[in-house]
């Protein structure tokens, strides 16, 4: 139930134990004889109005409560919504002995006359678990019980509640009926507030998925409501009392029953769960078992999550770290373990909560496909941190290759142009000694060659002219110093992430380089271009193809590099017919 369920955030792994059924029968005997005596002192009683008609209606609520309360306690031993129900039942018997003849059984009676209210507060705040979830409901039943008891004891002390109170201390009839004023008004506000209580649940969250539920809310509303009016009309004594109390007792008396219905309905609805184990015969993929489980538990808003224990992390169907939502009303959680491990968790209407059997049939249902499940998730995640590791290896190489290259940038390229040109201006001032001065031009055009090998060097290290003027440029360097002839085609409106550059300048670099040393082809294209979010790098030649892309370290490491991004890289390379590398590099 949408308006009543509290989250349910863990799952225990023992069951709770069944009420064993000697005791349930004895209950079940006792609450038939409550009824029986019921009737028996209403027929008897010398003080009865109507004894017929007060036995049936005393009946009517006494053993629907009763014998619903087991019911709920023999199929929900976990909760303590039936235990509850029995004692309302039990207590509307007790107010009945106020209808006996003789003193004692009166006076019990007595004292138990608006504990009924107090408790049918209780149980309609309390469903389905039987536990009172919020401070402001543990206030509210606190209240009732203090008003209904503690000052009906009050009362009877002060007397003028009938000659037959064993109570009685004083005879002060006047102020007996102000502190009955007080009870009744202030019980008729506690019910109107439970009430507002259970409007304003419903309202967070959200209508119940099944309508017997609603049906069963309603009717502890309307109840409610009623209790509230009948208090009132005691206070001011209308003369339409008893037909308002007739009315509230008959309305008291479709609870239970509507109770009843919903565990039948309950029961049905888990039906489902034959046709969600013919689903998991096929072995469904987690988006599949999860679209399943929906189906069985009737919550299209249904998600999974599952318990990596290796990441200690919770995560969604595709491996990804995922946070579950707050304890609120808007979400209920159902923590599904086996072996006691935490093997998933499924998140759901709150009002899946009102069906513990539902749910503990469906995830046992699916316990080895939730298994199967999480195994899967957690290879995906596994593979995520892969992809990830891999990622960062490769950019931290990027960054040591780039401080490599400004190193040498910095550093020995200019000592050399520094030494070239020193080695200048001796040479001018030797300019009369003519073997000193050729042995001047010998090692200034070593230091060039020097240089020109250090650029190469530093530009296999990093590709400083991408990061300094973008691809275009960069591949336009390239094209001018390839073996063959190079037609380029650069066609993009703008930068990308210098990652993504450095990566294709890498691509059309080490294919540059096979088509000098292996392919002996005559030409090359290279173009590249933004398609569907990506960065599609292609470098064709017309050489004689045949290469080998697994055992070449060289486009082994490039396809890692192009991965590391999340792209791909493809070889084509029939033997005569060229080769033809092709790098799609997302970059959206």
């Amino acid at each position: 139930m949408a308006a009543c369920a509290a989250p349910r955030n863990v799952r225990l792994q023992w069951a709770p134990r069944a009420p064993r059924p000697l005791l349930l029968w004895a209950v079940a005997l006792a609450g038939l004889g409550a009824a029986g005596t019921s009737i028996a002192l209403a027929l008897t009683s010398d003080h009865v109005p109507e004894p017929g008609l007060q036995a049936a209606l005393q009946t009517w609520i006494t053993l629907p409560y009763v014998l619903g309360g087991l019911i709920a306690w023999w199929r929900r031993p976990g909760s303590r919504f039936g235990p509850l129900m029995v004692a309302a039942g039990f207590a509307m018997f007790a107010s009945s002995l106020q209808w006996a003849s003789a003193a004692l059984p009166y006076t019990i009676g007595l004292a138990f006359d608006l504990v009924p209210a107090a408790l049918f507060i209780h149980v309609f705040l309390a469903f389905p678990s039987g536990r009172l979830e919020r401070r402001t409901e543990r206030v509210v039943v606190a209240a009732a019980y203090s008003v209904a008891a503690g000052l009906q004891l009050l009362k009877m002390m002060l007397g003028g509640v009938g000659p037959d109170n064993l109570l009685a201390v004083v005879a002060e009839p006047a102020a007996a009926n102000t502190v009955q004023d007080v009870q009744l008004v202030t019980l008729s506000a506690l019910a109107l507030t439970s009430v507002a209580l259970l409007v304003a649940r419903r309202r967070s969250s959200g209508r119940p998925l099944r309508r017997s539920i609603t049906l069963l809310i309603d009717s502890f509303a309307l109840a409610l409501v009623m209790i509230a009016v009948l208090l009132l009309a005691g206070a001011l004594e209308l003369s339409a009392f008893e037909t308002i109390r007739r009315v509230t007792f008959w309305t008291l008396g479709i609870a239970p029953v509507a109770f009843l219905i919903g565990l039948l309905d309950a029961r049905l609805a888990r039906s489902a769960v034959g046709d969600l184990v013919v689903e998991l015969d096929a072995d469904p993929r987690p988006a599949d078992l999860r679209d399943a489980l929906s189906r069985a538990l009737g919550d299209p808003s249904l998600t999974l999550a599952y318990w990596l224990p290796e990441f200690e992390s919770w995560a969604d169907l595709d491996g990804h770290p995922v946070e579950l939502p707050a304890h609120d009303e808007s979400r209920a959680r159902t923590l599904v373990d086996r072996d006691g491990v935490h093997l998933a968790v499924l998140v759901h209407n709150p009002s899946l909560s009102d069906e513990p059997e539902r749910l503990d049939a469906v995830s046992a249902a699916a316990g080895i496909a939730l298994e199967n499940g999480r195994l899967h998730v957690e290879l995906r995640a596994r593979l995520a941190e892969l992809k990830g590791s891999r990622g960062r290896v490769i950019e931290a190489g990027q960054h040591e290759r780039q401080r490599l290259e400004r190193n040498l940038h910095d550093g020995a390229q200019q000592r050399l142009i520094a030494l070239s040109l020193e080695l200048g201006v001796l040479r001018e001032r030797l300019a009369g000694h003519p073997d000193a001065m050729s042995r001047l031009d010998r090692a200034r055009g070593e230091i060039a060659l020097s240089l020109e090998e250090l650029r190469d060097l530093a530009r296999g290290i990093h590709p400083a002219v991408v990061s300094g003027h973008g691809l275009g440029v960069a591949l336009e360097s390239l094209a001018a110093q390839a073996p063959v002839p190079v037609r380029l085609a650069v066609d993009l409106d703008a930068r990308v992430q210098e990652r993504i550059e450095v990566a294709a300048y890498y691509v059309v670099s080490e294919s540059l380089a096979n088509v000098g040393k292996h392919a002996e082809a005559s030409s090359v294209s290279v173009d590249v271009a933004r398609a569907n979010g990506s960065l599609v790098v292609e470098v064709v030649d017309d050489g004689v193809g045949g290469a080998d892309s697994e055992r070449g370290s060289g486009l082994r490491g490039l396809a890692d590099r192009v991965e590391a991004l999340g792209g791909r890289l493809r070889v084509w390379t029939p033997r005569g017919g060229g080769t033809r590398v092709r790098a799609d590099i997302p970059c959206a």
